[in-house]
């Protein structure tokens, strides 16, 4: 018995749990954890909206609003030389200024928007080409509704009858060309068991 006890008291002697256990007090290592630095952080979008870069047509678009803003005071309404024209389902509203025979349609020069068709640039100055003023007015138009062709017709005739307003001897002149008539044709509506306006369905007998 004496042997056993002898033997214990050595064995716990020599665990000595005090002797391995530190005195300093336990902190956490950040050795092994990764690193939070700027660049592994996503980054979030800036909230400071960045000046946009306009594309050269934009600033010569807004260049232009510009340019009739100060040629025209007042807006289009308080013009003297104006005129209406419609053509289909197009109303242009015309202003006519002594210049050099510069077009503006919608803020835009006349041949960038008509896509540079020369039957419908032929329409806008064909008036000023009756009476020689080709290069003595300066043209600005707001145009609406249907598309370019109408547009340009409707154009025509709101031109022409604002030349009236520089003069009635120009009456006649444009009446012989036919620039002081309304074209009122209009597409046909479909009619119901019609392919279209009168286009029938092909009949075969047998």
């Amino acid at each position: 018995m004496a042997l056993s006890l002898s033997s214990l008291t050595a064995s716990f002697s020599s665990l000595s749990f005090s002797s391995h256990i530190s005195q300093k007090p336990i902190t956490p290592s950040l050795a092994r954890t990764q690193s939070f630095s700027i660049s592994h952080v996503p980054r979030i979008p800036s909230l400071v909206a960045s000046a946009a870069v306009a594309s050269p047509a934009e600033l010569e678009t807004a260049d232009l609003k510009k340019y009739v803003k100060s040629r025209l005071p007042g807006g289009f309404a308080a013009q003297t030389i104006i005129g209406t024209g419609r053509r289909k389902s197009a109303i242009a509203r015309v202003v006519l200024q002594e210049g050099t025979g510069k077009f503006v349609i919608n803020y835009r020069d006349a041949k960038e928007y008509l896509q540079g068709n020369p039957l419908w640039l032929q329409y806008i100055r064909f008036p000023l080409i009756t009476l020689g003023y080709e290069n003595s007015y300066d043209v600005f138009v707001k145009a609406e509704g249907g598309g370019l062709s109408g547009q340009a017709q409707a154009i025509s005739l709101g031109i022409a009858r604002a030349l009236l307003k520089v003069s009635e001897d120009h009456r006649k002149p444009l009446r012989q060309e036919g620039l002081l008539t309304r074209d009122s044709r209009v597409v046909e509506r479909k009619k119901p068991g019609l392919k279209k306006a009168r286009k029938a369905p092909q009949f075969s007998k047998r």
